[in-house]
């Protein structure tokens, strides 16, 4: 597979090509809601695949961090792990990412991989940069803010691990192979705080994910 050989739609800034594209795609629900836009796709990846990439987040992860510390040492309990894009596996992920999407890699950062064991989630948070933030110019001075977020569940937990979006009662359960994908901002382009999501505590079991995440302007 050949990311030279894709349909590239932008950066997502301009979201209709985009949405237009994934609504496009077989097995894709978009979510009704006026608040945000949001799209749901089970059985994006098979069982073999999300086990392989499980095995590449096992072999980097490292306790996760976040951009703003809040005084909160439990607000985000996961594991992280970096995955490697010249690992033929990963450049698979960031194909199949790249065709259901439409957005052009060149505006992606690197994919990230994510482990919650028993008891560790990631409360209420978006995933943009806050303006106001102390480290927003470490973070966003060159390629700016994020724009559309990519999160596929790796596997499915014995319990817990759902990801809620609370502005919109919206709970999704994780389902291996199952793919989520958010426009981070609202139509103008302004940031959408009504994308505020929790990665809920994992009750039995332990829960991977993979997250990629666009940007405003080409990463790197």
């Amino acid at each position: 597979m050949q990311l030279d050989n894709l349909r590239r739609l932008g950066s997502g800034l301009d979201a209709e090509p985009i949405v237009a594209h994934l609504a496009g795609q077989p097995g894709v629900q978009k979510v009704p809601s006026p608040k945000l836009t949001l799209f749901i796709r089970r059985g994006f990846l098979e069982p073999e695949l999300c086990a392989a990439v499980i095995g590449r987040i096992d072999a980097v992860r490292r306790p996760s961090t976040i951009a703003d510390p809040n005084g909160d040492a439990a607000y985000r309990t996961s594991e992280t792990g970096d995955l490697d894009a010249a690992d033929p596996v990963v450049a698979e992920l960031e194909w199949r990412i790249a065709a259901a999407t439409g957005l052009d890699p060149a505006y992606g950062e690197p994919i990230q991989g994510q482990r919650y064991a028993v008891g560790q989630e990631f409360k209420n948070h978006t995933d943009y940069f806050e303006p106001t933030g102390a480290d927003y110019d470490r973070y966003c001075s060159v390629a700016g803010n994020r724009t559309w977020t990519v999160m596929v569940y790796l596997n499915e937990p014995e319990a817990g691990g759902a990801t809620r979006f609370k502005a919109i009662e919206k709970t999704v359960q994780p389902e291996t192979g199952k793919l989520l994908a958010w426009n981070n901002r609202r139509p103008d382009g302004s940031l959408n705080p009504a994308t505020l999501h929790h990665g809920m505590k994992v009750r039995a079991g332990v829960k991977y994910i993979v997250t990629k995440w666009y940007r405003e302007r080409p990463w790197g």
